[in-house]
């Protein structure tokens, strides 16, 4: 009789348990489609919906990464569009916790050998991904956004290496968002000191499980678990 009440209350347990988490997932097909005919999340009450069973999918702001330097270029007219592609008064970015905390162990990392991160850009709105891809319609340096990007899903960064001590840049190929064969990863006509500034990056990015893009020395990628893609402003991740 008690195994039979064992087995039971288990049986129950499970029901509820598989009912709960079959209900508080965001079901892709609820999900507003874009003109490109993407799924995304636009909404706080959405996001929070993607979270009950996944707290790995919550956007923790990089101003928390002690040392870091953000240098946000999207929230200013200093990038290749010569506008501020971010709404508002953005100081801070967002990356998904697993990519969050990879980054904070590799900032670490590097603070011991005098380094420190410089982060160009992270999360990036989808609806700012449509708006680059009129411009740059080129999928080598742009995201297309039938597909979305590592920044919608808030698992890209752009970045790179200053002197911890004075925020002096380190000399790399080019500088950011350079649209050539100077800034893919394989391209061998660089001084020695350049060369081992992009592999020291490159090295240590990839240390703490990162991955990096071929045509773009300073963009890292954590891998793709499933992140939903969003078009949440800065404001929406910030009071959440």
């Amino acid at each position: 009789m008690k195994n039979k009440i064992m087995k039971g209350g288990f049986e129950r347990v499970v029901f509820i348990s598989f009912f709960w988490a079959k209900i508080s997932q965001v079901d892709a097909q609820s999900l507003p489609v874009s003109s490109y005919g993407l799924p995304y999340i636009n909404s706080i009450s959405l996001y929070k919906e993607s979270l009950i069973n996944h707290p790995e999918k919550q956007m923790i702001s990089l101003a928390n990464i002690s040392g870091i330097i953000l240098n946000l270029v999207y929230a200013s007219n200093n990038n290749f569009m010569h506008k501020k592609m971010y709404e508002g008064n953005v100081k801070t970015t967002f990356m998904r916790k697993p990519a969050y905390d990879a980054l904070d162990s590799a900032s670490r990392f590097l603070a011991k050998r005098g380094l420190v991160l410089v982060i160009y850009d992270a999360y990036r709105p989808y609806s700012v991904t449509e708006k680059l891809w009129d411009n740059v319609n080129d999928e080598r340096y742009a995201a297309n956004p039938s597909k979305g990007s590592g920044h919608n899903r808030g698992i890209a960064v752009d970045l790179t290496l200053a002197e911890l001590k004075t925020h002096k840049l380190l000399p790399m190929p080019t500088g950011f968002d350079n649209f050539s064969d100077s800034a893919h990863q394989d391209f061998k006509i660089l001084d020695i000191h350049v060369n081992a500034n992009r592999n020291l990056l490159k090295q240590v990015m990839e240390k703490y499980g990162f991955i990096q893009l071929p045509t773009e020395w300073w963009h890292f990628t954590w891998p793709d678990n499933g992140f939903e893609v969003l078009d949440l402003d800065f404001d929406q991740l910030n009071t959440f």
